[in-house]
């Protein structure tokens, strides 16, 4: 990240979707690995790259890229896209973050557009008779549905800081919806993985599955009538349609028939929020990324400064040693996800001291280099203040 953020005219980091996107050039000192005796190898640009997890988003943010937009038009376009062409992780029901580096005004920020509990959440209401946390109504229940931030995330990023239209954002994501596209390996996977859940809602069913609750298969073409019309919706009236329009509408009508908590004015009062991004330093780069409620920001600078110290070059890349100490840190740093992170609107988080290269001192000398540590042994750390699911993508 820091070698980029010095070379490149414009970075974003979407996660929604985590996508990155870069447009403009590398310095002439930067070199790409590149051997003959590779099985894949680099790919090199000159003025712009997009990266995403599947190929449709990635061509459609391309495009816009080559039409002279900016890397906001081109993630925003991708990220409606996702929502389309990989339905497991991109989404218009979800939420994401968004860390966005203006090269002009040499600003980084930080857009959080994270769902958002309802207003008549409660403390208690992922719990048994007995008191114990029930995974079933706190990951599958319409009790655990948040109110989806996507929308207005996105659509605020293309209005204060790209240059293309919505319509233009979103023509790539209708039309896939519309006229469909071929089922490729990794969507026919998650329809089987999640056709147990999926048999809860008929549309679903209805929508992903042929007749007989049979997956469509490699190649077939995929077509998703609702989310079209919706998308046409957002397209012509921007964000309003989703949080007080006919969408809105239809998803109160939903969560009312299903026991779910999401209101009028859950909708209608969400706003994405505009946050400090998260510094650090790694070896004389600058590191920027997301703060909380997102955890991985935080923990990234952790892990670099527990690294810092460590020989890596001389070790060498991907070398057993070098995967040790990586992987030590890494626990490490998860164990104090479990106890320190969190949303900061409700909670003190120690990013301060978590990020510290004081702590991250403390932390190195805990680290065998020759042994790795048992999961058993380890705990958050000792400190003042008080795993990537597959639903993530990153552009």
């Amino acid at each position: 990240m820091g070698k980029i953020a010095r070379t490149h005219k414009f970075i974003i980091i979407c996660l929604t979707t985590l996508i990155f996107i870069s447009a403009g050039s590398a310095s002439a000192q930067d070199t790409v690995i590149f051997s003959t005796k590779d099985i894949f190898h680099p790919v090199i640009a000159n003025n712009g790259m997009v990266s995403s997890q599947e190929g449709y988003a990635s061509q459609a943010g391309l495009a816009v890229l080559k039409e002279g937009g900016n890397a906001v038009d081109a993630a925003v376009t991708i990220g409606f896209t996702l929502a389309v062409t990989l339905p497991r992780a991109g989404n218009l029901g979800g939420g994401g973050f968004m860390l966005l580096h203006l090269a002009k005004d040499n600003q980084t920020i930080a857009i959080d557009y994270r769902e958002k509990a309802p207003l008549a959440a409660t403390r208690d209401m992922f719990l048994d008779k007995n008191g114990e946390v029930d995974p079933e109504k706190s990951r599958y229940s319409y009790l655990s549905v948040g109110v989806p931030g996507t929308v207005a995330g996105l659509t605020m990023a293309l209005e204060k800081y790209g240059t293309i239209s919505l319509e233009r954002a979103l023509q790539p994501a209708i039309e896939l919806a519309e006229k469909g596209f071929p089922v490729y390996e990794d969507l026919l996977g998650s329809l089987r993985d999640y056709k147990q859940k999926m048999q809860a809602s008929e549309a679903s069913m209805a929508i992903f599955y042929k007749p007989g609750g049979v997956p469509y298969q490699v190649g077939e073409i995929l077509v998703q009538n609702d989310l079209a019309r919706s998308l046409k919706l957002i397209a012509k009236h921007g964000a309003k349609a989703f949080y007080e329009g006919a969408i809105a509408s239809a998803i109160v009508a939903d969560m009312e028939a299903n026991g779910g908590l999401i209101t009028k004015e859950d909708l209608a009062t969400y706003k994405p929020v505009i946050r400090e991004p998260i510094r650090g330093t790694y070896r004389g780069y600058e590191i920027y990324s997301m703060p909380p409620p997102s955890s991985g920001g935080i923990h990234l600078v952790q892990m670099l400064n527990t690294l810092e110290a460590f020989p890596i070059r001389k070790l060498g890349h991907n070398t057993a040693q070098t995967i040790h100490l990586m992987t030590e840190s890494m626990k490490l740093a998860y164990a104090d996800r479990s106890k320190f992170l969190g949303d900061s609107d409700f909670v003190t988080v120690p990013i301060g001291e978590l990020t510290s290269k004081t702590y991250a001192e403390r932390i190195r000398q805990g680290i065998n280099p020759y042994r790795a540590t048992p999961s058993s042994e380890i705990a958050p750390g000792n400190i003042t203040q008080p795993i990537e699911s597959n639903d993530t993508t990153h552009y």
